[in-house]
C-alpha cells in the first residue's frame, strides 16, 4: 500500500496560486531555460518547485495551513510531477535530493487525516488519499509563500544574505535561536 501511494503521489503537479509567481521568480531559474547568459545565474534556486519546498517546510514547521482560492483561473501548476522534483544534477552544482521528497511524503502521510487501514482494505481510492496529500502540501505551501512574501514586504532584502534560508529554518526548529542557560548562544553570521 505505501509504496503504491508515493508512486500515485509522485506523479501528481501540486497548485499554487499565481500571485506568488513574483516570490517563485525572484528565487528561481522557473519558466526561463538554463541559459548560461541570461540573468538567471544569479538565482537561489534552479526550478521553481525548489521554492515550493521551501514554502512548503514553512509552513510544516510553522503549523500553518491556507487553502487555496478558489478561483482556478489563479492557480497554477509547474508541469512537472513531483517525482520528478529533484531527480537531476543541476547546472549549479546541486545535486540530486531524492530523499526530501521522501520527507515531504513522510510529512504529510503523519499530517493528513487518512484512514491508512480503510485505504489497505480499499475502502477508499488510491486517488481520494493522493488528493488528500495534495491538498495538505498545497495549504502548507500556501501559508508558507504568505510568510515568505510579509518578510519580503517588511525587509525587501531579507532573504538575500548566503544563510538567510537556513537561518530561517534554524529560527523555525529552535524559536529561542539557539539560546540555552549556558550563556551561549547561536554562532554570529560572519556576512552580516
Amino acid at each position: 500500500m505505501s509504496m503504491e501511494l508515493y508512486d500515485a503521489w509522485c506523479k501528481r503537479d501540486p497548485e499554487w496560486e499565481t500571485r506568488y509567481q513574483e516570490i517563485i521568480n525572484l528565487f528561481s531559474d522557473y519558466g526561463k531555460g538554463t541559459n548560461q547568459y541570461q540573468d538567471i545565474r544569479g538565482k537561489i534556486f534552479g526550478a521553481g518547485y525548489e521554492v515550493f519546498i521551501i514554502a512548503f517546510f514553512i509552513g510544516l514547521y510553522k503549523k500553518g495551513k491556507k487553502p487555496l482560492i478558489k478561483d482556478t483561473s489563479k492557480i497554477k501548476r509547474f508541469g512537472y510531477p513531483i517525482g520528478n522534483g529533484g531527480s537531476q544534477e543541476s547546472r549549479n552544482g546541486r545535486t540530486q535530493y531524492s530523499r526530501l521528497r521522501e520527507y515531504i511524503f513522510a510529512a504529510l502521510v503523519a499530517k493528513t487525516d487518512i484512514d491508512y487501514i480503510a485505504l489497505d482494505k480499499g475502502e477508499i481510492t488510491t486517488r481520494k488519499a493522493v488528493d488528500a496529500l495534495m491538498t495538505q502540501m498545497e495549504e502548507y505551501a500556501n501559508y508558507g509563500f504568505d510568510y515568505i512574501q510579509e518578510k519580503l514586504e517588511d525587509d525587501p532584502n531579507y532573504f538575500f544574505k548566503e544563510t538567510a534560508f537556513i537561518h530561517e529554518f534554524i529560527s523555525l526548529i529552535n524559536p529561542d535561536n539557539g539560546n540555552d542557560d549556558d550563556g551561549e548562544g547561536e554562532d554570529p553570521d560572519p556576512l552580516d
